[in-house]
């Protein structure tokens, strides 16, 4: 996770918000990530290509097993907009979402988590945040179930059951395994963790 510096990024007669600041730092870094989560400004460079190419294996058995279609849809880089302060959004990598998202916008192009099923990050940099800043934050929202695919650490975690600022159920699984997501997600869908993993890393790994 690096911060990006912002130089002379208000008027006089502007207010000095975070949410202004998050908005100044992605005009002045285009690629870049801005999210505000417990008052604080989390800053993301532009993923790498194994990044993408990993999100778009994830999504696959999504939409395979009829996830982006009439009741729910499957997108990346969606705002969800979080209870634990007054401008604080994340912008998950992955979700799947209720078909009715767009009627549940709250501000600054964030969603009531309300419609959100799943959320998903892939670590790059930020691996301590995926795992510790944001299990608070999803949980603080009630997002059903979080996954987060730890490409530092080679393992995909899968948390369920929301209670307060953690997760009640909080599973570690590593490369060879097959991983059933809950069926509340709205259908059956099967994670192949090698598989992701792999297509995760850089082609030199």
């Amino acid at each position: 996770m690096s911060a990006a510096s912002v130089e002379q990024p208000f008027d006089d007669d502007q207010p000095f918000t975070l949410t202004a600041i998050a908005d100044e730092i992605m005009e002045r870094h285009p690629g870049y990530r801005v999210e505000i989560i417990g008052g604080n400004l989390l800053v993301t460079p532009a993923p790498d290509f194994p990044h993408a190419r990993a999100l778009t294996t994830l999504m696959l058995p999504f939409v395979t097993a009829g996830l982006h279609g009439a009741d729910t849809e499957v997108v990346q880089g969606i705002g969800l907009w979080l209870p634990t302060d007054t401008e604080d959004y994340a912008i998950p990598d992955l979700a799947v979402v209720d078909a009715d998202v767009e009627d549940h916008l709250v501000e600054n192009n964030a969603y009531d988590p309300v419609c959100f099923r799943l959320v998903l990050e892939m670590t790059s940099g930020n691996w301590k945040n995926d795992l510790s800043t944001k299990v608070a934050a999803y949980a603080e929202a009630k997002i059903p179930v979080y996954v987060v695919v730890d490409r530092r650490h080679q393992r995909l975690h899968v948390l369920t059951d929301p209670a307060g600022d953690t997760y009640e159920n909080h599973r570690v699984h590593a490369p060879g395994e097959i991983v059933a997501l809950p069926d509340t997600i709205g259908a059956k869908v099967s994670l192949d963790v090698g598989q992701i993993l792999r297509a995760g890393q850089k082609k030199d790994d």
